[in-house]
Order: C-alpha cells, then structure tokens, then sequence
C-alpha cells in the first residue's frame, strides 16, 4: 500500500473502529493494576495507549505505520494535566528494542497485532523483546481472534460483510467487508478488507482496499509458543470481561508473565 492509500485507510481505521473497542476498559483497569508504565505493540492509532494515559498511567505505543502514529500522537496533544505521559515510536515488532529505552510493568498487544508476526521466528523476535523489556513481576498480556472454522472454510472469491459502523463523535457511517483466502499449511490468512463511508443519503462517497495477511494461531499453540520463550501462562480468558475461555469464545485473551 503506498503512503497515500495508507494514510486513507489511517483515517478511516480511526474513525471506523471507535463504536467497537471492548477491549479498552479491561486494559485500562491492567494497566492501573500494573502499578507502573505500560508499552503497547502495535497501537495503530494510538486509542488503546490514550485511554491508559487518560487515566492517568505513563504509556508508550509502537507501531511500524507512520500514518497511523501521525494520528495516534494528535492524541497526545489533546491529553489534559492530570494524565500520564504519552509517547509513540515507530518501529517493527520484531525489533522494537532499538528504539526503545527503558522496562515496563506492563506490555500490551490489543486486537489481535500478535497474529501478524507470521513465521515461528517472528514470534519469537516479538516475545524476546518483551521479556527484554518487562520489569520484574511485569505482565504481558494481549488478545487475539480465536480461529472459526466457518470463517476458515468461507469462499475466498466472495466478500463477506463484517459490520455497520457509526463513529460516535463525529457521525460518520461505514461498511466494513472482508474477503480472505485460507493457506492452512503455513496457517496464513491473505486478508482483504473493504470499508464503505456512506454520506448522508447513504450512498458510498468513499471506498479505501486494504490487504494484509495474519498468521491465525490455536490456543495450545500459543500456549507452548509462550512457555517456550520464556512465559508462564497465567490466566486465558474467553472474553474482555474476564470470563473463561470456552469453545465458542470468539477471542483468546492471555495473561503471562515472564519465568525468573
């Protein structure tokens, strides 16, 4: 994608996702719990790591788009007195650690940025690079999508429609579509995902493709890749709200820490 389509899709990814962020109170309450600063990998727009300074918890986000972190640091302006300290680094996830200085209480990877480390090696780039940066008694603690076979068997020549959307601050309407192809030999989703901004009498005044890819992972899967590099799992849970990972559980939410 060049830096004019990615930019688009930063401002439309910003907006689009604002009515569906779940995720945002369970990790605002870990990060009050942690006691200490928090890192957060692969913020994208920075909404995750300005909820936790808001409350009034130092934060720093990583992400490798720097359209994306153009936005996540105008929210940093917008923080008032009482809040933490907010900053953004542009990085990889794989090595992150030569842009960054400093340990953490707790390190963080919301809506499923894990699963884009797609080789084994990635993996383990990113969770040596945490354990790096972890304090002692730290946490690390991230969500992914749990894998659904119905998704995995859809047709990959049709898309599919994912939700409406309406941007609670500003109004605007969206449409978000995704078409995927399945390789379950590397376990790699190719990934396309459409969004609509409709105007006022519904028509698309815009429509911003984007492709990427995503390595979907099973729970025992996650479970040895964690205790293999250097994790102890503490707690998996099936939801934001803390409740137990089941078979239906649409995500896989992971509490670890790392082994002394």
């Amino acid at each position: 994608m060049n830096a004019k389509a990615e930019r688009l899709y930063a401002d439309i990814y910003g907006s689009a996702n604002s009515a569906f962020r779940a995720d945002i109170p369970f990790y605002v309450e870990e990060a009050q719990r942690a006691g200490g600063s928090v890192l957060e990998l692969g913020c994208r727009t920075g909404v995750v790591s300005a909820a936790v300074a808001r409350s009034g918890v130092d934060a720093v986000g990583v992400d490798p788009s720097g359209p994306m972190l153009e936005l996540a640091r105008g929210k940093a302006d917008e923080l008032d007195d009482a809040s933490g300290s907010l900053s953004f680094i542009e990085a990889d996830l794989t090595d992150f650690s030569r842009a960054l200085d400093g340990n953490f209480s707790l390190v963080i990877c919301p809506q499923s940025a894990f699963l884009t480390m797609l080789t084994v090696e990635d993996q383990r780039l990113l969770l040596r690079n945490v354990v790096r940066h972890l304090l002692p008694g730290g946490r690390f603690i991230f969500d992914i999508v749990a894998p659904d076979l119905d998704l995995l068997a859809q047709d990959a020549d049709v898309a599919y429609q994912v939700r409406d959307v309406v941007d609670p601050s500003s109004g605007r309407r969206f449409m978000f579509w995704e078409q995927s192809d399945y390789d379950h030999h590397d376990q790699i989703a190719d990934v396309r995902t459409i969004v609509e901004e409709l105007n006022g009498d519904g028509v698309v005044a815009r429509r911003v493709y984007r492709d990427s890819q995503v390595r979907y992972a099973n729970r025992w899967e996650v479970h040895h890749l964690l205790r293999l590099f250097g994790f102890e799992v503490l707690s998996l849970f099936g939801s934001f709200d803390r409740e137990p990972f089941e078979s239906d559980s649409a995500v896989m939410t992971w509490v670890a820490g790392a082994r002394s």
